[in-house]
């Protein structure tokens, strides 16, 4: 697959806690843009968040977790993402999505040269 250098970042914030089904939100958004064939996909567990509840997500000792901030980061073209965006309002009831440009500089298989 072939990704030009203007791509689009698309940026899916939710929590470590939340289901689609019996599957982890995040992992379901990972599969389903996978079966999409949207070019890459990476998810990113946070050590420590707050979003529109205003509840602080941390790892701190004291003040343990157990719902932490998860980042979903797709990146294709835009037309790519923006055809994922009515399935991921199907799946995602809550949190944060942004989307935005991106200069892609390296897109290959390891190995490649």
């Amino acid at each position: 697959m072939n990704l030009p250098e203007d791509a689009v970042m698309l940026r899916i914030y939710v929590g470590e806690q939340d289901m689609h089904g019996h599957v982890p939100l995040y992992e379901a958004l990972v599969m389903k843009a996978r079966e999409l064939n949207i070019a890459g996909a990476t998810v990113m567990r946070g050590v420590m968040g707050y979003g529109a509840s205003s509840r602080i997500h941390t790892t701190k000792v004291l003040r343990l977790s157990e719902d932490m901030p998860m980042v979903v980061e797709l990146v294709d073209t835009e037309e790519r993402l923006q055809t994922f965006l009515p399935i991921l309002n199907e799946m995602v009831s809550g949190g944060l999505v942004t989307m935005e440009r991106i200069r892609v500089k390296r897109y290959r298989p390891h190995g490649d040269s």
